[in-house]
């Protein structure tokens, strides 16, 4: 029997990209998914046009800030493992309103752990971040988990500072044998079908391929750990599973590519749309004004192969093709629930 046939999970962020396909995951491998997040904020969304809601146990509508509402949800879920990935996650969108990403991704994740100390059930928890928390000096070797935290733009910062709330949490509260596990997890630049986020390199590829048009790129040359979804949601399940099993799995945990799914955003772009054929078009403007992001990002994955047993299963060139495969079934008016499914069962048989 699986760890997690009937086990009650609370899954924050289940409307967005990354938790709509966790819930679908969870859903499938027997666990009671309770969710906690705000309405999708794109239209379409992966909540919507998989039936996201049909998976779950439970579905609450109410924001991080709600420190009550989040508590009730809690103890009305009795979960025995939670998942936190309800973000801000867009880097542009965190210098539009650097106080709203601060206030969700920082004082969002402390009102979480403030909960979780009020429900005894919960043994294990997975607090998600993301690749960007590292003090980013442009150096080409991959970060490791003990490299030093930053962050340059609100939301690495945000996340940055997510990632020692939580560390903070869990030697202040969490500490006992017998307390709930605290991990963190940070995943590389995730892409998959159903992500349709603004300002985003794969859902802007597609949505201008589809109409024909020419995507322009902005950072070119930014290299980041490119990886299926799948990828990082099968390492935070593998978390679980693991803090629940020992407190020795209680920290921080990159999940990311291989070296081979590290690449810069026009070799991604030419790649895409070379698999999207006909009425793709790439273009590399000269010059402009962006915000600043990171050009060199790289994770290093080896404690993760080494103390879980976790290593990324999908190729780049494999990751690209399934998103493109998605991308066409859902404008061709096929069930993306069974197609979503689908896709969790051929990387799961792996």
């Amino acid at each position: 029997m699986s760890v997690w046939t009937d086990t009650p999970v609370f899954l924050t962020g289940h409307t967005g990209f990354k938790g709509g396909w966790l819930a679908l995951w969870l859903h499938g491998l027997g666990a009671k998914v309770h969710g906690y997040a705000l309405d999708p904020v794109t239209t379409p969304s992966l909540f919507n046009v998989a039936r996201i809601a049909d998976v779950l146990a439970s579905d609450t509508r109410a924001d991080l800030a709600d420190l009550a509402a989040l508590q009730t949800a809690l103890a009305a879920a009795q979960p025995r493992v939670v998942f936190h990935l309800a973000a801000q996650p867009l880097v542009r969108a965190s210098y539009a309103d650097p106080l709203g990403t601060f206030a969700t991704n920082v004082m969002g994740t402390a009102h979480l752990l403030e909960a979780v100390r009020q429900v005894p059930s919960v043994r294990a928890v997975v607090v998600v971040t993301t690749d960007k928390v590292y003090d980013n000096r442009e150096w080409a070797y991959p970060y490791r988990e003990s490299d030093a935290l930053g962050g340059h733009d609100p939301y690495s910062a945000s996340k940055g500072a997510a990632e020692i709330v939580t560390a903070s949490y869990r030697a202040s509260f969490f500490h006992a044998p017998d307390a709930a596990q605290i991990a963190t997890a940070r995943a590389g630049n995730v892409i998959g079908g159903g992500d349709w986020a603004a300002d985003r390199l794969v859902p802007d590829c597609l949505q201008a391929f589809a109409a024909e048009k020419p995507v322009s790129l902005r950072f070119p040359g930014a290299v980041r750990p490119w990886q299926h979804v799948l990828e990082p949601l099968s390492g935070y399940l593998r978390l679980a599973q693991a803090l629940l099993e020992s407190p020795v799995a209680a920290s921080a945990w990159n999940f990311g590519p291989d070296a081979r799914g590290d690449a810069n955003v026009a070799d991604v772009a030419q790649r895409l749309a070379a698999l999207w054929g006909q009425g793709a078009r790439v273009e590399v403007p000269v010059g402009g004004t962006h915000p600043h992001e990171a050009g060199q990002l790289r994770l290093d994955i080896s404690r993760a192969r080494a103390v879980l047993g976790w290593q990324p299963r999908w190729s780049l060139d494999e990751a690209l093709q399934h998103t493109v495969q998605w991308q066409r079934a859902w404008l061709a008016g096929a069930d993306m629930a069974a197609a979503s499914r689908e896709q969790i069962a051929v990387y799961g048989a792996l």
